[in-house]
């Protein structure tokens, strides 16, 4: 008996192009990250499904960036449904993978998951260069809804507006004479992408009585709230014109962060203090309260009981402002790498782990100098020296 074919996916024109710019995200066999599993999460969910994930597709594999109720982190290219999909220009649905003489003899449709019901929104860049898809799947077989089908659309545009937010930073860090202007794009312009994403979600809330399920677009609307913040301190790192410097009260600086920040302290039940100091220092407010904000940020976040104090005091000829925590800690260990873009203290937490590394880029800029200490169980102390003000 003869044995079922099994179609090789076709080969895109120009595959060496699409390679390159596949590889020039510098994306593959990166860690997992919550933005992209919040994306697969709201797919899941969304589409009712038990399988989602985000698959880029590689010269000889797929991978996966992430993933929801499959257990393998990358596959054979040749076994990939979804090297299919990343060719169409909207959604290719399977609805029955077994009626399909394309996907029946499938080593993921035979065995395990037992794939019965593809559907993927294709990746491209804006060159047209195809990467992979964000899918759903499931064991048994069924179709999308129109409004399904929308929001996996808008889920693989925000999944591309993450990608393409990750190589304007990495590109800004490789070509300083340029960041600026790199990072000012990504701030403002990849809001178009996040926007859709939000009105898709809002739509799909104004238009669902089920709990769960307005829950789980409240997950997303949070996760684009998180996103849109992102944005807003890349375009307020990015400024062209540098540092204003000029004679700034550091009292003023920290009323502003003491007042952008309590209300989130208090929501989480922890303990606020800020204690300023009469000196001046020279240095770009703005700035200056991007830095400590971020640090006051972190510190709530990673504090789950106790307190999140601000102290400022004169050190020689610098003003050195303190934020102090009792959270988790970091572990000595990891403490080199906490100011590279895109690495989360927590691979759980939310957001997408820039505020740290625009802090670096940020004190850099303004002639500050950084300090961290922690202790994993017992808190974190990061610190940072902004010069006093000539008189």
């Amino acid at each position: 008996m003869t044995s079922p074919i099994v179609a090789d996916p076709p080969m895109p024109a120009g595959e060496g192009e699409r390679l390159a710019a596949l590889h020039a995200y510098s994306i593959l066999d990166t860690p997992l990250e919550p933005a992209f599993d919040d994306i697969t999460r709201i797919a899941a969910h969304v589409c009712a499904t038990p399988m989602a994930a985000i698959s880029l597709v590689d010269s000889q594999r797929q991978w996966f960036k992430s993933k929801i109720g499959v257990e393998v982190r990358e596959t054979r290219r040749d076994d990939s449904i979804c090297a299919h999909a990343m060719l169409q220009q909207g959604i290719f649905e399977i609805p029955d993978t077994a009626q399909d003489p394309r996907f029946r003899a499938l080593a993921l449709v035979t065995g395990a998951p037992h794939i019965r019901f593809y559907a993927g929104a294709p990746l491209r860049t804006a060159e047209g260069h195809a990467l992979g898809s964000v899918c759903v799947l499931d064991t048994r077989p069924r179709q999308l809804t129109p409004e399904q089908r929308a929001i996996l659309q808008a889920l693989a545009r925000q999944t591309m507006a993450q990608l393409e937010l990750r190589k304007a930073l990495a590109g800004a860090e490789r070509m300083h004479r340029h960041h600026a202007r790199i990072m000012a794009v990504a701030g403002h312009d990849l809001k178009q992408p996040l926007q859709l994403m939000m009105m898709a979600l809002e739509h799909y809330q104004s238009n669902s009585a089920d709990p769960g399920d307005l829950k789980m677009a409240a997950v997303g609307m949070r996760a684009a709230e998180r996103l849109a913040s992102d944005l807003d301190h890349l375009a307020e790192a990015s400024r062209s014109d540098g540092p204003r410097l000029q004679t700034v009260a550091v009292a003023d600086v920290l009323a502003h962060v003491e007042q952008t920040w309590r209300t989130h302290a208090q929501r989480s039940e922890l303990e606020f203090h800020v204690a300023a100091c009469s000196a001046n220092v020279e240095t770009d407010a703005g700035m200056l309260a991007t830095i400590v904000g971020n640090l006051v940020g972190n510190a709530i976040k990673y504090t789950e009981k106790g307190r999140v104090s601000v102290d400022a005091r004169t050190l020689g000829d610098v003003v050195r402002i303190e934020v102090v925590d009792t959270g988790k800690g970091i572990p000595s260990e990891r403490l080199g790498a906490i100011f590279e873009p895109f690495k989360q203290l927590d691979v759980h937490s939310e957001g997408l782990g820039l505020g740290l590394s625009i802090v670096k880029r940020t004190a850099e800029e303004l002639g500050c100098v950084l300090h961290v200490a922690s202790e994993p169980g017992r808190g974190s102390r990061f610190s940072v020296d902004v010069p006093i003000a000539r008189a």
